[in-house]
């Protein structure tokens, strides 16, 4: 039983929720960009003073903990790390792609577009620029079927598993899959997008099973390596 403060940062939302035992008491997001850095201090302070809480309230902090954005997972994780380190509470990570699977089970009606719910695969898909995406699949309650890779999508991409199961594709990376994924099995859904939302009930059951990060050393979860590129015009001209 804990009152949590979950941080999802990993794509271009900007989102926090409070959640208490594991049902969500408030949430803030900004879905309009990479505002991060400006937004993420002023949700938390907003959340804790119209809840009239403190952060010396909070039992613990989770953060998505990714893969998604470099720069987004940075700053979530800092400013979570900060929190914990400051109150001497714990951090708890919670998988991005789960989270954003639980927030579709709990917030959509999707077994209207399904033949058969409890066989169904569901494949949270995060951009990866280009044609390649985070992703996994996961069943009906949110357990990890697939584990979580970077894939390249092409015609031939889940092709087994399309032939045999219903998969329903969502999140940010999902739309560009649309036109190349042409088999009847798979379902899309539009706007379906990272969320606190969905970590709150996890964050919960983390909490309450000891599974604790190390606030000096947790790293986020990046899948691959960051890289930096050269930009295409010189700002100094």
């Amino acid at each position: 039983m804990a009152l949590l403060l979950n941080i999802e940062t990993s794509t271009a939302v900007c989102s926090v929720a409070l959640g208490k035992d594991g049902k969500l008491l408030a949430l803030k997001e900004n879905k309009e960009g990479m505002k991060h850095a400006s937004n993420l201090t002023i949700f938390v302070e907003n959340i804790l003073n119209e809840n009239n809480l403190t952060i010396a309230d909070l039992d613990g902090v989770a953060i998505s903990m990714g893969p998604g954005s470099y720069t987004g997972l940075r700053i979530g994780v800092s400013t979570a790390k900060g929190i914990c380190y400051g109150a001497g509470i714990p951090l708890i990570a919670v998988s991005t792609l789960q989270s954003m699977t639980k927030a579709l089970h709990d917030t959509s009606n999707v077994s209207d577009s399904l033949i058969n719910k409890e066989k169904a695969l569901y494949c949270p898909m995060i951009d990866a620029r280009r044609m390649e995406v985070y992703t996994a699949f996961y069943n009906s309650n949110a357990k990890l079927i697939r584990e979580i890779s970077a894939d390249i999508i092409d015609e031939n991409s889940f092709a087994d598993e399309l032939s045999n199961n219903e998969i329903v594709f969502f999140g940010d990376g999902s739309s560009k899959c649309k036109g190349v994924i042409k088999s009847e099995n798979g379902i899309f859904l539009d706007n379906i997008n990272a969320t606190a939302l969905g970590m709150v009930e996890l964050a919960e059951n983390k909490f309450k099973n000891n599974e604790l990060e190390d606030v000096a050393y947790f790293e986020p979860f990046y899948l691959k390596d960051f890289v930096a590129t050269n930009p295409k015009k010189n700002i100094f001209k």
